[in-house]
Parts: C-alpha cells; sequence; structure tokens
C-alpha cells in the first residue's frame, strides 16, 4: 500500500502529492493522511477522478483518507481537439464579491447584475471560477446565489476555491459549487480557450 503523509501541507501540496504518488507507484491501494477539511474534501476528488474508491476516519484534526483503485479507473488518453463549430470554452475566474474599484457598495450591485447576465454567454460558458472574496458570492445570503445555483442547475461546472472559503470561514456555509484547489483551476485554466478574470 503506498502511503502518503500530507499533514501540514496547504492546498494544492495534498493533491499534488497523491498525484505524485499515483504516477510513480500505480498503487492498488493507498493512504493519504491530511489535516483540514478542505485536504480531505480535494484529495477525495482526485483521487475518485483517477478510479479510486476511498473511506475516511477521522482521529481529531486527522483524516485517514484510504483508497481503492477500481476495475474501471480511467486511462490517461490524449486530449481530442474540439470538432469544427464546437463552442469556444471560456473560463471565466471571479475574485472579488465587488466588481472595479472606488465604491463597494456599487461594486457589490455590479458584480450581482454582472452574474445575472453571465447566462447570455450561452454554451460557451465553460466553467465558473471562484477564488479570494469572490467565494462569499458564493454562500447563503449572498445576493448572486439563486442565479449562480441556476447556472449550476443548467450544467455548468462551478468550482470554488476550498483554501478561500477555509481562509473566510466559510466551508460549512457554501451553497454551490464544488469545492477545489489550484491543481483543478490550473488544469482548468489550460483546458480553456479564453479565460475572463473578474
Amino acid at each position: 500500500m503506498s502511503k502518503v503523509d500530507a499533514r501540514g501541507l496547504a492546498c494544492p501540496a495534498p493533491v499534488l502529492a497523491t498525484k505524485a504518488a499515483i504516477e510513480s507507484e500505480h498503487p492498488e491501494r493507498m493512504e493519504v493522511l491530511v489535516d483540514n477539511d478542505p485536504s480531505r474534501e480535494n484529495v477525495t476528488r482526485f483521487l475518485a477522478s483517477q478510479g479510486y474508491t476511498s473511506a475516511v476516519e477521522q482521529d481529531g484534526d486527522v483524516y485517514t483518507i484510504t483508497a481503492t483503485r477500481g476495475a474501471d479507473a480511467p486511462q490517461t488518453e490524449p486530449v481530442a481537439e474540439a470538432p469544427e463549430g464546437a463552442p469556444t470554452k471560456i473560463m471565466v475566474m471571479v475574485a472579488s464579491d465587488c466588481m472595479g474599484t472606488g465604491d463597494d457598495v456599487l461594486g457589490a450591485k455590479l458584480m450581482i447584475n454582472f452574474i445575472k447576465t453571465l447566462k447570455e454567454m450561452g454554451d460557451e460558458l465553460w466553467r465558473l471560477v471562484f477564488v479570494n472574496s469572490g467565494v462569499k458570492l458564493t454562500i447563503d445570503g449572498a445576493g448572486t446565489l439563486a442565479d449562480i445555483q441556476d447556472l449550476e442547475a443548467t450544467g455548468l461546472t462551478i468550482l470554488v476555491c476550498g483554501t478561500c472559503l477555509d481562509h473566510f470561514n466559510l466551508l460549512e456555509r457554501k451553497q454551490v459549487g464544488q469545492t477545489t484547489n489550484m491543481l483543478d483551476i490550473v488544469t482548468a485554466m489550460q483546458l480553456a480557450d479564453k479565460v475572463i478574470n473578474i
């Protein structure tokens, strides 16, 4: 069994350490130790994407993730080029709960209007990513929550930075999207045809 001790490591290091162990050892079973909830969620989700089934045990602040590789684990395939006529894949990264600088009250109103209008991008809107104070737009009570939930209901993938939620003590208040890590965000940037930063 491969063992990864990722205690004390900040995002995305636990996922990167797990990824490195899988790539170098190709283990059928592995055990990963982490000491915070965002790392537990991110490592578990990454393992699932690699064809592993995970069980988690908690002892104090330490989570032990035990993973077993399934028979139908995905094989690495080259990324196919998009067929001609396929929509452009646009990733929108929202790094603030306000739009622009100068007046935060106005900025908050502009951000609500921006999120409301995102649906006009149609099929070209491929990923919506929230980092830094942008994660505040995904929590209960946010004026943008209903519109973001509507976007998610259409099948849009929404990624919310786990480190950022943890920093603002908002992990329990997130109501929409997948809690994610910097590896997922960087990978999404690589795959996108265009990245728009707000």
